[in-house]
């Protein structure tokens, strides 16, 4: 399958998880990469694993809750590349806090990186979509459908995606440009193992809240739909969310 030939995708988050199996089904699929991720070292192990071959590909720091540090890396795919087709949005944080105990710096950083980070990439990217009658694939979760204990903060910056994204769908929908969302379950990633719990939380029921029927997926089940929606085969989808829970929500 080579649905990306002659195509630049910028992915987000592409250091690790969700975000690097993107960049590398892209990759797999003929798209000239832009991989983007605050963590530089992290970001060189996901280079050497799209490996050397004829693909072009650039990788690029930056932090998304800084939009002088987003526009330039937007400007810097444009001039690398001469065109920008896909936007793809992964990078995102996840922490879980009581309710009551959650503090207003942590609250911000989430929404800054999930949230704001994320408009800010789809604002400097979609002069550029709209030239090229790109499209857009947000990350929003299965907390911005359904309640997730201890999640305040996550669910709450991913609601806003969701909202968002489909704001965008419907704004960009006659100038040529798709906006989607995907809307991971329990994906078995570094983000996801390395979980810091409350001392007072019901994991067990936190676990209740999240468990997919079908065994947790692996980042490349996330991957594959990313690429689907962000290709030109899905020219008729526009302003959707598709849920990859493994039957969560049913």
């Amino acid at each position: 399958m080579n649905r990306f030939a002659g195509k630049v995708a910028l992915v987000t988050g592409a250091a690790g998880g969700i975000g690097r199996a993107c960049a590398v089904q892209l990759a797999g699929e003929g798209a000239a990469l832009c991989c983007v991720d605050y963590n530089a070292e992290a970001l060189n192990d996901t280079m050497a694993a799209l490996g050397d071959g004829n693909l072009q590909k650039l990788a690029l720091t930056c932090d998304v809750r800084d939009e002088a540090q987003v526009a330039d890396t937007v400007k810097q795919c444009v001039d690398h590349f001469g065109r920008l087709d896909a936007l793809v949005n992964m990078a995102g944080t996840l922490r879980f806090d009581m309710a009551v105990d959650l503090e207003v710096k942590d609250w911000s950083n989430v929404i800054a990186i999930n949230l704001t980070g994320t408009m800010l990439m789809c604002k400097h990217a979609l002069p550029h979509l709209e030239s090229s009658s790109g499209s857009i694939v947000n990350a929003a979760s299965t907390a911005a459908h359904a309640g997730i204990p201890y999640g305040i903060a996550y669910a709450a910056s991913k609601g806003g995606v969701l909202a968002m994204t489909r704001s965008i769908a419907m704004e960009y929908a006659k100038r040529g440009v798709r906006a989607n969302t995907v809307s991971p379950g329990h994906i078995a990633t570094g983000m996801t193992n390395d979980i810091t719990f409350p001392e007072e939380a019901d994991i067990d029921f936190l676990f209740q809240r999240t468990e997919s029927i079908l065994p947790p997926a692996d980042p490349k089940g996330v991957a594959s739909m990313v690429a689907l929606l962000a290709s030109e085969e899905a020219f008729h989808i526009t302003g959707q969310d598709v849920l990859i829970d493994g039957g969560t929500l049913g």
